[in-house]
Protein backbone atom coordinates (compact mmCIF):
# COMPACT_ATOMS: atom_id res chain seq x y z
CA UNK A 1 0.00 0.00 0.00
CA UNK A 2 1.11 3.47 -0.78
CA UNK A 3 1.84 6.20 2.12
CA UNK A 4 -1.97 7.47 2.28
CA UNK A 5 -3.09 3.85 2.04
CA UNK A 6 -0.82 3.32 4.95
CA UNK A 7 -1.33 6.48 7.07
CA UNK A 8 -5.10 5.81 6.71
CA UNK A 9 -4.79 2.48 8.00
CA UNK A 10 -3.10 3.11 10.72
CA UNK A 11 -5.37 5.90 11.57
CA UNK A 12 -8.25 4.18 11.44
CA UNK A 13 -7.25 1.26 13.44
CA UNK A 14 -6.34 3.78 16.20
CA UNK A 15 -9.92 5.14 15.55
CA UNK A 16 -11.70 1.94 16.06
CA UNK A 17 -9.73 0.90 18.72
CA UNK A 18 -11.03 4.24 20.69
CA UNK A 19 -13.95 3.58 20.17
CA UNK A 20 -14.43 0.15 21.05
CA UNK A 21 -12.29 0.58 24.25
CA UNK A 22 -12.69 5.09 24.58
CA UNK A 23 -10.31 6.29 26.90
CA UNK A 24 -11.40 9.35 29.14
CA UNK A 25 -10.47 11.63 26.37
CA UNK A 26 -12.33 9.92 24.03
CA UNK A 27 -15.86 9.73 26.55
CA UNK A 28 -15.17 13.49 27.67
CA UNK A 29 -15.12 14.63 23.95
CA UNK A 30 -18.86 12.63 23.53
CA UNK A 31 -17.60 9.85 20.66
CA UNK A 32 -18.82 7.18 22.64
CA UNK A 33 -22.08 4.85 21.64
CA UNK A 34 -24.00 5.95 24.73
CA UNK A 35 -23.30 9.82 23.97
CA UNK A 36 -24.35 9.83 20.18
CA UNK A 37 -27.17 7.28 20.81
CA UNK A 38 -28.36 9.05 24.01
CA UNK A 39 -31.80 10.17 22.51
CA UNK A 40 -32.50 6.41 22.20
CA UNK A 41 -31.15 4.89 24.94
CA UNK A 42 -32.54 7.42 27.60
CA UNK A 43 -31.72 7.63 31.18
CA UNK A 44 -30.34 4.97 32.61
CA UNK A 45 -31.11 5.98 36.72
CA UNK A 46 -34.59 6.15 35.29
CA UNK A 47 -34.92 2.43 33.88
CA UNK A 48 -31.27 0.47 34.17
CA UNK A 49 -32.36 -2.50 32.53
CA UNK A 50 -34.23 -1.01 29.28
CA UNK A 51 -31.51 1.82 28.68
CA UNK A 52 -28.75 -1.56 28.31
CA UNK A 53 -31.30 -3.37 26.59
CA UNK A 54 -30.83 -0.57 23.96
CA UNK A 55 -27.21 0.19 24.58
CA UNK A 56 -25.85 -3.69 24.14
CA UNK A 57 -27.49 -3.69 20.83
CA UNK A 58 -26.84 0.19 19.73
CA UNK A 59 -23.20 -0.81 20.53
CA UNK A 60 -23.42 -4.20 18.21
CA UNK A 61 -24.65 -2.40 15.51
CA UNK A 62 -22.16 0.73 15.70
CA UNK A 63 -18.99 -1.68 16.29
CA UNK A 64 -20.07 -4.11 13.33
CA UNK A 65 -19.90 -1.00 10.58
CA UNK A 66 -16.34 -0.21 11.39
CA UNK A 67 -15.15 -2.73 8.79
CA UNK A 68 -17.35 -1.20 6.01
CA UNK A 69 -16.11 2.22 7.26
CA UNK A 70 -12.71 1.42 6.58
CA UNK A 71 -13.44 -0.03 2.78
CA UNK A 72 -15.41 3.49 2.57
CA UNK A 73 -12.27 5.39 3.81
CA UNK A 74 -10.21 3.17 1.55
CA UNK A 75 -12.11 4.17 -1.29
CA UNK A 76 -10.65 8.11 -1.27
CA UNK A 77 -7.04 7.53 0.43
CA UNK A 78 -5.97 4.76 -2.56
CA UNK A 79 -7.90 5.58 -5.42
CA UNK A 80 -5.80 3.43 -7.67
CA UNK A 81 -7.14 0.21 -6.61
CA UNK A 82 -11.02 1.41 -7.81
CA UNK A 83 -12.65 0.39 -4.66
CA UNK A 84 -15.51 2.19 -5.19
CA UNK A 85 -15.97 0.54 -8.44
CA UNK A 86 -16.76 -2.44 -6.73
CA UNK A 87 -16.32 -5.43 -10.17
CA UNK A 88 -12.81 -3.20 -10.69
CA UNK A 89 -11.65 -3.63 -7.47
CA UNK A 90 -8.86 -6.80 -6.36
CA UNK A 91 -10.43 -10.31 -5.33
CA UNK A 92 -9.21 -10.15 -1.66
CA UNK A 93 -10.96 -6.30 -2.03
CA UNK A 94 -14.26 -8.13 -2.88
CA UNK A 95 -14.49 -10.53 -0.20
CA UNK A 96 -13.44 -7.84 2.21
CA UNK A 97 -16.49 -5.81 0.92
CA UNK A 98 -18.72 -8.86 1.19
CA UNK A 99 -17.98 -9.49 4.81
CA UNK A 100 -17.73 -5.37 5.28
CA UNK A 101 -21.59 -5.50 4.11
CA UNK A 102 -22.50 -9.20 5.50
CA UNK A 103 -21.21 -8.06 9.33
CA UNK A 104 -23.78 -5.29 9.67
CA UNK A 105 -26.47 -6.79 8.14
CA UNK A 106 -26.87 -9.69 10.36
CA UNK A 107 -26.63 -7.50 13.67
CA UNK A 108 -29.60 -5.58 12.30
CA UNK A 109 -31.03 -9.13 11.70
CA UNK A 110 -30.29 -9.84 14.96
CA UNK A 111 -31.19 -6.46 16.66
CA UNK A 112 -34.22 -6.58 14.92
CA UNK A 113 -35.18 -10.09 16.24
CA UNK A 114 -34.04 -8.77 19.95
CA UNK A 115 -36.56 -6.02 19.66
CA UNK A 116 -39.41 -7.80 19.06
CA UNK A 117 -42.29 -8.18 21.35
CA UNK A 118 -40.86 -5.88 23.68
CA UNK A 119 -37.23 -7.37 23.83
CA UNK A 120 -38.29 -10.65 25.12
CA UNK A 121 -35.91 -11.78 22.37
CA UNK A 122 -33.13 -10.52 23.84
CA UNK A 123 -30.15 -12.46 25.68
CA UNK A 124 -30.23 -10.16 28.56
CA UNK A 125 -34.07 -10.75 28.76
CA UNK A 126 -33.58 -14.38 29.16
CA UNK A 127 -30.54 -13.86 31.79
CA UNK A 128 -33.42 -12.27 33.88
CA UNK A 129 -36.12 -14.47 33.31
CA UNK A 130 -33.88 -17.04 34.81
CA UNK A 131 -34.47 -15.06 38.29
CA UNK A 132 -38.07 -14.52 37.93
CA UNK A 133 -40.72 -16.57 40.25
CA UNK A 134 -42.69 -18.72 38.54
CA UNK A 135 -46.02 -16.79 38.10
CA UNK A 136 -44.04 -13.44 37.07
CA UNK A 137 -41.56 -12.90 34.29
CA UNK A 138 -38.20 -11.14 33.76
CA UNK A 139 -40.19 -7.63 33.61
CA UNK A 140 -40.75 -8.19 37.06
CA UNK A 141 -36.84 -8.91 37.74
CA UNK A 142 -35.97 -6.13 35.73
CA UNK A 143 -38.29 -3.26 38.22
CA UNK A 144 -36.70 -4.57 40.83
CA UNK A 145 -33.12 -3.87 39.75
CA UNK A 146 -34.77 -0.49 38.30
CA UNK A 147 -35.78 0.19 41.66
CA UNK A 148 -32.66 -0.39 43.49
CA UNK A 149 -30.21 1.32 40.97
CA UNK A 150 -31.85 4.36 41.91
CA UNK A 151 -31.24 4.14 45.62
CA UNK A 152 -27.69 5.89 46.54
CA UNK A 153 -26.43 3.21 48.58
CA UNK A 154 -25.78 1.13 45.85
CA UNK A 155 -21.86 0.17 45.32
CA UNK A 156 -20.78 0.95 41.66
CA UNK A 157 -16.87 1.10 40.14
CA UNK A 158 -15.06 0.45 37.10
CA UNK A 159 -15.04 1.86 33.89
CA UNK A 160 -18.20 2.17 31.67
CA UNK A 161 -16.77 -1.20 29.96
CA UNK A 162 -16.31 -3.15 32.66
CA UNK A 163 -18.44 -1.81 35.59
CA UNK A 164 -19.38 -3.81 38.73
CA UNK A 165 -23.01 -2.94 40.74
CA UNK A 166 -23.94 -4.33 43.53
CA UNK A 167 -27.59 -3.40 45.38
CA UNK A 168 -29.14 -4.74 48.61
CA UNK A 169 -30.52 -7.83 46.28
CA UNK A 170 -28.38 -7.92 43.10
CA UNK A 171 -24.66 -8.43 41.94
CA UNK A 172 -24.10 -6.75 38.26
CA UNK A 173 -21.30 -7.03 36.13
CA UNK A 174 -21.90 -4.23 33.12
CA UNK A 175 -20.05 -5.12 29.54
CA UNK A 176 -19.37 -3.78 26.56
CA UNK A 177 -22.17 -5.90 25.17
CA UNK A 178 -23.78 -7.60 28.27
CA UNK A 179 -24.78 -7.81 31.37
CA UNK A 180 -23.86 -10.46 34.03
CA UNK A 181 -26.93 -10.69 36.71
CA UNK A 182 -26.71 -12.84 40.20
CA UNK A 183 -28.76 -12.43 43.42
CA UNK A 184 -26.75 -12.18 46.04
CA UNK A 185 -28.80 -15.02 47.95
CA UNK A 186 -27.81 -17.45 45.72
CA UNK A 187 -23.75 -16.65 44.79
CA UNK A 188 -20.45 -17.74 46.47
CA UNK A 189 -17.50 -14.79 46.77
CA UNK A 190 -13.96 -15.88 45.84
CA UNK A 191 -11.21 -14.09 45.43
CA UNK A 192 -8.93 -15.77 42.64
CA UNK A 193 -5.91 -13.24 41.70
CA UNK A 194 -4.70 -10.08 42.60
CA UNK A 195 -2.16 -8.06 39.98
CA UNK A 196 -0.09 -5.03 41.91
CA UNK A 197 0.36 -1.99 39.64
CA UNK A 198 3.13 0.42 40.32
CA UNK A 199 1.65 3.33 38.21
CA UNK A 200 -1.53 4.20 37.68
CA UNK A 201 -3.46 7.18 36.03
CA UNK A 202 -4.91 8.75 39.12
CA UNK A 203 -2.34 8.18 41.35
CA UNK A 204 0.98 7.90 42.25
CA UNK A 205 1.12 5.16 44.39
CA UNK A 206 1.14 1.28 43.99
CA UNK A 207 -2.47 0.20 43.93
CA UNK A 208 -3.52 -3.60 44.00
CA UNK A 209 -6.71 -4.54 41.82
CA UNK A 210 -8.19 -7.65 42.72
CA UNK A 211 -10.19 -10.18 40.44
CA UNK A 212 -13.36 -11.72 42.33
CA UNK A 213 -14.85 -15.14 41.32
CA UNK A 214 -18.81 -14.57 41.59
CA UNK A 215 -20.89 -18.79 41.45
CA UNK A 216 -24.27 -18.73 41.65
CA UNK A 217 -26.11 -21.84 42.80
CA UNK A 218 -28.44 -21.17 40.32
CA UNK A 219 -27.38 -23.76 37.31
CA UNK A 220 -28.88 -21.58 34.90
CA UNK A 221 -26.46 -18.45 35.56
CA UNK A 222 -23.14 -18.30 34.80
CA UNK A 223 -20.27 -17.59 36.74
CA UNK A 224 -18.56 -14.24 36.06
CA UNK A 225 -15.17 -11.83 37.51
CA UNK A 226 -15.37 -9.12 38.87
CA UNK A 227 -12.26 -6.88 39.29
CA UNK A 228 -11.67 -3.74 41.37
CA UNK A 229 -9.05 -2.04 43.23
CA UNK A 230 -8.35 -3.52 46.88
CA UNK A 231 -9.11 0.08 48.55
CA UNK A 232 -12.72 -1.12 47.55
CA UNK A 233 -13.25 -4.07 49.18
CA UNK A 234 -14.19 -2.86 52.42
CA UNK A 235 -17.04 -0.98 50.81
CA UNK A 236 -17.53 -4.21 48.77
CA UNK A 237 -18.10 -6.64 51.88
CA UNK A 238 -20.28 -4.22 53.73
CA UNK A 239 -22.82 -4.62 50.87
CA UNK A 240 -22.69 -7.89 50.24
CA UNK A 241 -24.45 -10.28 51.97
CA UNK A 242 -22.22 -13.37 51.45
CA UNK A 243 -18.64 -13.51 52.68
CA UNK A 244 -15.95 -13.76 50.47
CA UNK A 245 -13.49 -16.70 50.52
CA UNK A 246 -9.77 -16.23 49.89
CA UNK A 247 -9.04 -19.22 47.97
CA UNK A 248 -5.90 -18.04 46.55
CA UNK A 249 -4.54 -16.82 49.95
CA UNK A 250 -4.16 -12.87 48.93
CA UNK A 251 -2.80 -10.21 50.87
CA UNK A 252 -5.76 -7.53 50.16
CA UNK A 253 -4.12 -3.90 50.57
CA UNK A 254 -6.72 -1.82 52.67
CA UNK A 255 -7.09 1.84 52.01
CA UNK A 256 -5.66 3.91 55.07
CA UNK A 257 -9.62 4.91 55.78
CA UNK A 258 -10.25 1.40 56.11
CA UNK A 259 -7.10 0.63 58.86
CA UNK A 260 -8.01 3.61 60.52
CA UNK A 261 -11.58 2.47 61.02
CA UNK A 262 -10.69 -0.94 62.33
CA UNK A 263 -7.94 0.62 64.91
CA UNK A 264 -10.44 3.58 65.67
CA UNK A 265 -12.98 0.38 66.71
CA UNK A 266 -10.99 -1.36 68.68
CA UNK A 267 -9.63 1.88 70.70
CA UNK A 268 -13.08 2.55 71.41
CA UNK A 269 -14.30 -0.95 72.38
CA UNK A 270 -11.42 -0.33 75.78
CA UNK A 271 -13.19 3.11 76.28
CA UNK A 272 -14.83 3.66 79.61
CA UNK A 273 -18.51 2.59 78.26
CA UNK A 274 -22.09 4.84 78.51
CA UNK A 275 -25.08 3.27 80.65
CA UNK A 276 -28.13 4.46 79.01
CA UNK A 277 -30.84 5.79 81.22
CA UNK A 278 -34.00 3.33 81.02
CA UNK A 279 -36.26 5.81 79.84
CA UNK A 280 -34.57 6.80 76.87
CA UNK A 281 -34.59 5.22 73.98
CA UNK A 282 -32.29 4.99 71.03
CA UNK A 283 -32.83 5.78 67.62
CA UNK A 284 -31.51 4.64 64.39
CA UNK A 285 -27.70 6.12 63.19
CA UNK A 286 -28.44 9.45 61.41
CA UNK A 287 -25.57 9.01 59.20
CA UNK A 288 -26.78 5.14 57.55
CA UNK A 289 -30.38 4.75 58.85
CA UNK A 290 -29.37 1.34 59.53
CA UNK A 291 -27.75 0.62 62.46
CA UNK A 292 -29.19 1.78 66.19
CA UNK A 293 -26.88 4.71 67.62
CA UNK A 294 -24.50 2.94 70.09
CA UNK A 295 -21.72 5.76 71.22
CA UNK A 296 -21.82 8.68 72.98
CA UNK A 297 -19.61 11.57 73.49
CA UNK A 298 -17.85 11.90 76.85
CA UNK A 299 -15.07 13.96 78.06
CA UNK A 300 -13.12 11.31 79.31
CA UNK A 301 -9.66 12.59 78.72
CA UNK A 302 -9.24 15.16 80.73
CA UNK A 303 -10.49 17.25 83.54
CA UNK A 304 -13.90 18.95 82.44
CA UNK A 305 -11.73 22.06 82.59
CA UNK A 306 -8.41 21.25 80.99
CA UNK A 307 -7.54 20.68 77.09
CA UNK A 308 -8.98 21.32 73.66
CA UNK A 309 -11.56 18.46 74.34
CA UNK A 310 -15.24 19.80 75.25
CA UNK A 311 -18.32 18.03 76.72
CA UNK A 312 -20.93 17.25 73.95
CA UNK A 313 -24.04 17.09 75.36
CA UNK A 314 -26.17 15.31 72.46
CA UNK A 315 -28.27 12.66 72.76
CA UNK A 316 -26.68 9.30 71.05
CA UNK A 317 -27.65 9.19 67.69
CA UNK A 318 -24.49 7.88 65.97
CA UNK A 319 -23.01 4.43 65.11
CA UNK A 320 -19.37 3.74 65.86
CA UNK A 321 -18.64 3.00 62.28
CA UNK A 322 -20.45 6.44 61.25
CA UNK A 323 -18.66 8.19 63.89
CA UNK A 324 -15.27 6.30 63.34
CA UNK A 325 -15.69 7.42 59.64
CA UNK A 326 -16.46 10.89 60.21
CA UNK A 327 -13.53 11.02 62.23
CA UNK A 328 -11.09 9.95 59.71
CA UNK A 329 -12.44 12.53 57.25
CA UNK A 330 -11.63 15.76 59.52
CA UNK A 331 -8.21 14.30 59.26
CA UNK A 332 -4.98 15.47 57.15
CA UNK A 333 -4.87 13.09 54.57
CA UNK A 334 -1.18 13.78 54.30
CA UNK A 335 -0.10 13.33 57.95
CA UNK A 336 -1.49 9.89 59.38
CA UNK A 337 0.72 9.55 61.71
CA UNK A 338 -1.37 12.13 63.64
CA UNK A 339 -4.94 10.73 63.34
CA UNK A 340 -4.96 8.76 66.74
CA UNK A 341 -3.96 11.81 68.64
CA UNK A 342 -6.39 14.39 67.04
CA UNK A 343 -9.44 15.85 68.15
CA UNK A 344 -12.17 16.67 65.81
CA UNK A 345 -15.94 18.28 66.29
CA UNK A 346 -18.70 16.55 66.73
CA UNK A 347 -21.04 16.23 63.79
CA UNK A 348 -23.66 17.47 65.59
CA UNK A 349 -23.17 20.26 68.02
CA UNK A 350 -19.28 20.59 66.93
CA UNK A 351 -18.30 20.31 70.13
CA UNK A 352 -14.44 19.03 70.33
CA UNK A 353 -13.54 15.47 71.25
CA UNK A 354 -10.74 12.92 70.98
CA UNK A 355 -10.76 8.76 70.49
CA UNK A 356 -10.35 8.30 74.30
CA UNK A 357 -14.18 10.68 74.71
CA UNK A 358 -15.81 7.98 72.37
CA UNK A 359 -18.04 5.90 74.61
CA UNK A 360 -19.68 2.69 73.57
CA UNK A 361 -23.38 2.26 74.92
CA UNK A 362 -24.18 -1.08 76.80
Amino acid sequence: MESPAVTFTLAYLVFAVCFVFPPDEVRSAGLTVQSLLSGWLGSEDAAFVQYHLRRSTGTLLAHSLLPLGYYLGMCFAAPEKHLCFFYLASKEWKTFFFFAVLLPAITSALAYYWSRKGWNNHPLARTLAVHALPQSGWRAVASSINTEFRRIDKFATGAPGARVIVTDTWVIKVTTYCLHVAQQQDIHLTVTDSRQHELTPDSNVPVQFLTIRVASVNPYVKAFDIRLNSTEYGELREKLRAPISNAANVVIHQSLSDLFLETFTSLVEINQTYHVPSTQELEPCIGCMQTIANIKLIKNCQEPNEGECQQCYCRPMWCLTCMGKWFASRQDQQHPETWLSSQVPCPTCRAKFCILDVCLIR
